[in-house]
């Protein structure tokens, strides 16, 4: 029996998304569009299966193939990044990034040590350090940021605040940065003071896999991932650590943090990576940057000014002050002209983060579509028009006829 005839309630609203996602363009940097067979995994008889414990020391009976989808999801993991086994270890139980990133801190620290993170209005995320997380409560933060000319990470001031704060560890990785990330420098600062590299790559890890943005390996200690975002996969997430440091990682995520893994999400990162590994995945993470490119300079050709005043990555964050309107006002007016993105802060903004005086943009679905530089142009005069013009009723018309040339899979 399908669902449509046993919950047509539910079903009516799945129906209803479906066709959402077909008749929009998703812009969020941080969203992006799984295979049907990640889906397929995902909703697989794994969701019915509970396996506390390490492959190969559970806890329960029954684990003969729980097993052997978790190996192979970690042989790929490793193999997609092109480490060794023999000197990187990985753990792909965590069931998302910010679980992920407490078993982090849960693996290395104490709670009250030490730890530099980047500022959430300068691009940094929530665990990194926000008074009101998790990550702010139970440690001590101290915040790097962006040159205020430039916005761009200004790798010596950064050693400046951690020569003086000497933090336990630092966090580099962001959630709304354009820029290339130097880990090289990071990991120099980091050795200057003795202090651990924590590299959060959730939203560029699909770009390190396709080789367009640098690795942070060999450079850091501990690298975590989501496995969404521009590794196109399951929303999940992994870690992954220097051999010597396995154990404390994998106590950190079961039973430090987490119980019981969900192995069909597993399965379904097991697919993922197997997909990243296929050649053409590389075409597909240079086509992200070259369509991010695109639309960044098609924006400023429209007179919007972008942060830093391009991108090397897959998002952008476009500041709205000059045009009169907040980021949240923007992001309910292109939802009506059906372009859907989100508020976000630009550096040293003065709004809420509720209201935001930008918006952040990505280029990972679209891309994933199959849509390429002809049609960022096209979406950017789109935004333009939403937002200067508010001819949301005229866009959304436009938007349609695009999404039709393009359907997701």
């Amino acid at each position: 029996m399908s669902i449509k005839s046993s919950d047509p309630k539910v079903s009516k609203i799945i129906q209803a998304e479906e066709r959402r996602q077909q008749e929009e363009l998703e812009l969020i940097p941080s969203e992006n569009i799984t295979s049907a067979e990640v889906r397929e995994a995902s909703g697989s008889v794994f969701n019915d299966k509970y396996a506390e414990g390490k492959p190969h020391a559970r806890y329960y009976g029954g684990q003969e193939f729980v097993d052997q989808i978790e190996d192979l999801a970690v042989e790929r993991l490793l193999k997609i990044f092109k480490l060794s086994p023999a000197k990187w270890h990985a753990n792909v139980q965590p069931y998302s990034g910010s679980p992920a990133n407490i078993a982090v801190y849960l693996a290395f620290l104490e709670f009250g040590d030490k730890v530099l993170g980047m500022k959430l209005d300068q691009g940094g995320h929530i665990t990194h350090g926000l008074s009101i997380n998790f990550s702010g409560r139970a440690y001590n933060f101290s915040s790097y940021g962006v040159n205020p000319k430039t916005e761009i990470l200004d790798y010596n001031e950064i050693l400046k605040i951690a020569k003086r704060e000497k933090p336990k560890m630092i966090v580099c990785g962001a959630t709304a940065y354009s820029r290339i990330i130097d880990f090289k420098k990071f990991s120099q600062i980091a050795k200057s003071i003795n202090a651990l590299l924590f590299a959060d790559i959730s939203h560029i890890a699909g770009l390190i896999v396709g080789g367009v943005h640098p690795s942070p390996f060999p450079y850091a200690d501990v690298v975590m991932t989501t496995t969404h975002k521009t590794l196109r996969g399951p929303r999940g997430g992994v870690i992954i650590t220097r051999k010597e440091y396995a154990d404390r990682v994998d106590r950190a995520v079961f039973p430090g943090s987490q119980g019981g893994p969900h192995i069909h999400q597993i399965a379904a990162k097991a697919v993922c990576f197997g997909e990243a590994l296929d050649p053409e995945f590389k075409t597909y993470a240079k086509q992200i940057v070259k369509n991010a490119k695109a639309l960044a300079k098609q924006l400023q050709k429209n007179g919007f000014r972008i942060v830093t005043g391009g991108t090397d990555d897959h998002l952008m964050l476009v500041d709205l002050r000059d045009h009169k309107i907040t980021g949240k006002e923007a992001q309910i007016l292109l939802e009506k002209a059906g372009i859907i993105v989100n508020k976000s802060l630009v550096p040293n903004d003065t709004e809420k983060p509720f209201i935001g005086s930008g918006i952040r943009l990505g280029t990972p679905a679209v891309t994933t579509r199959g849509m390429k530089e002809k049609e960022m142009v096209i979406i950017a005069d789109l935004i333009s028009d939403s937002i200067k013009n508010q001819n949301t009723a005229k866009v959304r018309r436009q938007v349609l006829k695009l999404t039709k040339k393009f359907p997701r899979e």
